[in-house]
């Protein structure tokens, strides 16, 4: 017997999507209605009635046509249904949004990484510098503006984290720049714009271009044909930021040019760090949050690219600083690469604990209460070894000397 594939709407309606060579669509509506919209469909498959069938259909074309409208029309219901995995409006419990930040991001890839999205990563990183309670969404639903991230705080949405920050710092009296002078904040704009409007692409273009391989296995999709569906997302993905990398001007250059730029970025960053904790001293800022959320993607998502040689090679002080403020904010994410010279000489492989990093429904990184409804601090000065996080507890010679001997 033949089978037919199809999506199934919500209201008396079946996409055919096997057949030849067009797209049939019926619908109950009135001669006003516009057609329905296929969220929240089902795929299904169906038999296909008569002796002919699918195949008849097709007429008298050579074996090799018939195949190719076939596999045609199984890779339109794969397309079809990761659309409608990636699109849909769930229908999951109203989330009320009353004095609580609601963060809609990406979901959680499988390599232990919180975000592949550089701007995930730094929105997330901000809250957790900022001490701001927030619950996670991974919807996977786009802003009003097409943009991801994004919040809802007192029902209000707001997009692009430079937007969302400057909301938080309105409504909420935050501000991790309030220590920085005029010059310094200046400055600090300069390099958030720089990593955010330059360094961003070449990284983009290293993860979803000449990398695509290795960022397909972190993707995170699940359900009847994942590994079809990833490879799908990632190469439409990889054409989306392709065609925006040319619109651009950089995706213009040649693949040793655009990595000379990379490379010119990642060392002004470098040289501006220097020996300092932070990017503008000993005090957390804004930028920190935005360097951070790209560099990290050079340093675990990115493995034995250029500039994943480059940041744990000789640029190894921007290293260090990822590690630094991956332990300080993200104390749950450990990594399989984590340094050895960060550990105690008393512990022992028995006694460490490494736990998945979590997709908490609440999180506040200071702010927590026990039973009796007590504040309990868990601002982690303190890696989970007992080892403190500052400079003066971190040898840059020993470190470099470890990953050469790597």
């Amino acid at each position: 017997m033949l089978w037919g594939v199809g999506l199934a709407a919500p209201r008396s309606c079946v996409a055919d999507l096997s057949r030849n060579r067009s797209l049939s669509l019926g619908w109950c509506a009135g001669p006003e209605e516009p057609p329905p919209a296929f969220y929240g469909g089902e795929i299904i498959a169906f038999p296909l009635s008569g002796g002919g069938g699918t195949m008849a259909a097709l007429g008298s074309d050579s074996w090799w046509k018939k195949t190719l409208y076939l596999t045609g029309g199984a890779l339109l219901a794969a397309a079809a249904y990761l659309l409608h995995e990636l699109l849909a409006i769930r229908k999951e419990e109203e989330l009320d949004s009353k004095d609580a930040i609601i963060l809609h991001q990406f979901s959680r890839p499988r390599n232990g990484v919180p975000s592949l999205s550089p701007f995930c990563l730094k929105m997330e990183t901000y809250l957790r510098m900022a001490d701001l309670p927030y619950q996670n969404y991974f919807d996977g639903k786009l802003s009003p503006q097409g943009k991801m991230p994004w919040i809802e705080y007192n029902h209000k949405k707001v997009s692009g984290t430079e937007f969302i920050i400057d909301f938080l710092e309105e409504k909420l009296g935050v501000n991790l720049n309030k220590h920085l002078g005029p010059h310094e904040r200046a400055v600090s704009r300069a390099v958030t714009k720089m990593v955010e409007e330059h360094l961003y692409w070449t990284l983009a273009y290293c993860q979803w271009v000449e990398n695509l391989h290795e960022t397909q296995k972190m993707v995170s999709l699940f359900g009847p044909f994942s590994d079809l569906l990833k490879w799908i997302f990632c190469h439409l993905t990889k054409g989306i930021v392709k065609r925006e990398m040319y619109g651009h001007g950089i995706g213009r250059f040649s693949e040793e040019e655009m990595y000379t730029l990379m490379e010119k970025d990642m060392r002004t960053l470098a040289g501006l760090l220097g020996d300092k904790k932070y990017i503008m001293g000993s005090t957390v800022s804004t930028v920190d949050a935005t360097v951070f959320g790209h560099l990290a993607q050079a340093m675990w998502t990115l493995p034995g690219t250029r500039p994943e040689r480059l940041i744990k090679g000789e640029l190894i002080n921007l290293a260090m600083y990822c590690e630094r403020i991956r332990r300080k904010f993200w104390p749950e994410w450990h990594h399989d690469d984590d340094n050895t010279l960060y550990e105690s000489e008393e512990s022992s492989e028995a006694s460490k604990t490494y736990s998945p990093l979590q997709d908490f429904s609440f999180y506040s990184r200071t702010e927590t209460f026990d039973e009796e409804g007590n504040s309990i601090s868990q601002t982690p000065d303190t890696d989970y070894t007992g080892h403190s996080l500052f400079d003066s507890d971190v040898d840059m010679d020993e470190y470099r000397d470890q990953e050469q001997c790597k």
